[in-house]
């Protein structure tokens, strides 16, 4: 995982959660064509925002599915 302080143009369709409420704390992700996602705050959307290499997504993703992160 990376910071970057700006957005670069490889990500241009960001998406934020259909299940995202209205009340401002959400994120948004976009695809690039090498396969690195992005991640940034739907508040900030010209600032910093994390790079994950697609190997390091997916790995999220399936801990995500497996419950690794459910607070007990």
């Amino acid at each position: 995982m990376t910071i970057s302080q700006n957005t670069p143009d490889k990500f241009i369709n960001w998406h934020k959660s259909t299940y995202s409420g209205g009340d401002s704390n959400c994120v948004e992700v976009a695809f690039a064509a090498d396969g690195t996602v992005g991640v940034r705050d739907t508040k900030d959307r010209t600032g910093p925002h994390l790079e994950f290499t697609s190997a390091e997504w997916r790995a999220f993703v399936a801990g995500v599915n497996n419950g690794e992160f459910l607070v007990p």
